[in-house]
């Protein structure tokens, strides 16, 4: 399996309204590459489009990308113009995620039909094709089951040369599948059925399940006449304490789950540990996945400061 070299990023769902410029250079000056922020519709959580563009604005190299945008949130015409204006403001630093949905809070509270999985990755499916149509031609026409554009222009002076890499997180076989015919980076998640995150969800992350769904993954790709390991692989970390006691971290997450503590080391979610021990995992964790492309919480900024000197700085780019 071919190796990316580490590279980290740091999630957001908003940022200090009296300092947000200075976090972001901050974030920045500590080595991480990409800045994300999720893209629902909870009570503090920022408009992704607007945060990333004005992180943007103010970073030199910090790349910036929704984790992810919902298909059903907008139209994929609007997506599309988005990015690519995104992509030229910031100089080429846009990645860009998007999926198909899956919290059904957000559709109730929208009023939206929250339709069944495998309806809402046909959209995923069509909208990606229509995107990567409009940043390459001059003009897109699709007619398809969810979506019919007519002759619509980009004109918003994106190099077709290099576009927004796509983003695309998953955790079953249909949308995973859709990901490797389609993605640049794919994010390798827990399949969420109920719509929401429950207490077994984690499981889904076992070292065996991430191994049927890189199996899936390359499939599609293959399928698909693309170069598996040419895909950057990416996790999204949700417990992450650089600790010389992990043990209770460990036991938090254990009792949650019923997965017994060296289990719940084992899953992509949780990263924990001395500063060593965490490097020891990341590494032997790309040997086995390939994934080289780690995004952790930026709620804790101290934490973020501690993970960047340990890990980041002896990690990235390797």
């Amino acid at each position: 399996m071919s190796k990316h070299p580490f590279r980290f990023g740091v999630q957001l769902s908003s940022l200090p309204a009296d300092s947000w410029q200075q976090q972001a250079r901050h974030i920045e000056a500590l080595g991480y590459s990409t800045v994300f922020v999720p893209d629902h519709f909870s009570a503090g959580l920022w408009d992704p489009t607007t945060l990333l563009a004005g992180v943007a604005a103010v970073t030199e190299t910090l790349k910036v990308g929704a984790l992810v945008y919902g298909i059903d949130y907008r139209h994929p015409v609007i997506y599309a113009r988005q990015a690519a204006t995104l992509q030229v403001m910031s100089q080429g630093r846009h990645e860009f995620g998007l999926g198909a949905g899956w919290m059904e809070e957000d559709y109730q509270w929208a009023g939206m039909a929250y339709d069944r999985p495998s309806v809402r990755i046909e959209r995923l499916d069509e909208a990606l094709t229509i995107i990567r149509s409009m940043w390459a031609g001059e003009t897109t026409t699709f007619s398809g089951q969810h979506y019919q554009v007519k002759d619509i222009p980009l004109g918003i002076g994106l190099d077709a040369e290099t576009p927004p890499p796509i983003l695309i997180g998953g955790g079953g076989r249909k949308l995973l599948t859709v990901a490797g015919r389609h993605a640049d980076i794919v994010g390798i998640n827990p399949k969420i059925p109920e719509g929401r995150i429950t207490a077994e969800t984690p499981l889904d992350l076992t070292p065996e399940r991430v191994q049927e769904k890189l199996g899936w993954v390359r499939a599609a790709a293959e399928a698909a006449g693309r170069d598996f390991d040419a895909i950057e692989l990416n996790s999204l970390v949700f417990f992450t304490t650089v600790t010389d006691d992990p043990a209770p971290v460990l036991q938090m997450v254990s009792a949650n789950t019923g997965l017994p503590s060296d289990q719940v080391a084992e899953l992509p979610l949780v990263l924990v540990g001395s500063a060593s021990a965490i490097i020891d995992t990341l590494e032997k964790r790309r040997e086995d996945t390939g994934i080289s492309y780690i995004v952790i919480q930026g709620a804790d900024v101290a934490q973020l400061e501690l993970f960047a000197e340990h890990v980041v700085a002896p990690l990235a780019g390797r």
